[in-house]
């Protein structure tokens, strides 16, 4: 055998030792090239969607409102269990964060499961404020049936489940919108049924505690 056709064979040999060494590690460097690092928009979106707990929470029967089976033109009620805070503010935020993310079936849906409440409180005079992310608007099916579908679902869901939030008021990122997604105007309010009208009785604390209302709370 040649000394060039030793040398050559000894050069191939070894690039095949190298590429075995260095074969798992191109591998992962492939892989975290395929992987797309979270954007601020995703990580933030993680952050708020994570549940909320508080000391006082208690798993009762809530009563929630998703479109109907039978129709979707109309709202039926769901009882799920969920753990409620006693505290008003709390409760809501567990209350419709569980509405955007706990609808039995994806046809179900009232609100875009991409939409984030950044925010609630409850002023004095009993009116509920819920503060959505811009996609409760981008993601919300054009048309005034699915817009008043979507805000009767909070509302109806509100008053099933809480005592003394008598109106809900909407803003879309802190901000006061014109209409939800074109059709339904978001300028006023919209009455929130008490809990017997709504159908339940819960024993809950009324939004009138001082200690609750009139603040924002933490996101």
């Amino acid at each position: 055998m040649s000394k060039g056709l030793k040398t050559t064979i000894a050069i191939l040999t070894g690039m095949v030792v190298l590429g075995l060494v260095t074969l798992p590690g191109l591998r992962q460097a492939i892989q975290r090239l395929r992987s797309v690092p979270k954007t601020d928009e995703q990580a933030r979106r993680e952050v708020m969607q994570q549940p909320i707990s508080t000391p006082t929470d208690v798993k009762v029967q809530a009563r929630m409102y998703w479109l109907s089976a039978a129709s979707a033109a109309s709202l039926d009620p769901v009882t799920i269990q969920l753990p409620l805070s006693a505290d008003p503010v709390e409760r809501s935020k567990q209350l419709l964060n569980a509405l955007i993310a706990r609808a039995p079936a994806p046809e179900k849906r009232t609100l875009p499961p991409e939409a984030i409440l950044l925010a609630f409180y409850i002023q004095p005079d009993g009116t509920g404020i819920a503060d959505f992310s811009d996609e409760i608007v981008s993601g919300m099916p054009s048309g005034i049936l699915s817009e008043q579908l979507a805000v009767q679902s909070i509302a109806q869901t509100l008053g099933a489940n809480m005592t003394g939030i008598r109106q809900l008021k909407i803003l879309v990122h802190g901000q006061e919108a014109e209409t939800l997604a074109g059709h339904l105007d978001l300028h006023g309010t919209f009455p929130v049924p008490s809990p017997a009208a709504a159908g339940s009785t819960p024993s809950v604390p009324s939004s009138a505690n001082p200690s609750a209302t009139g603040t924002k709370p933490s996101h």
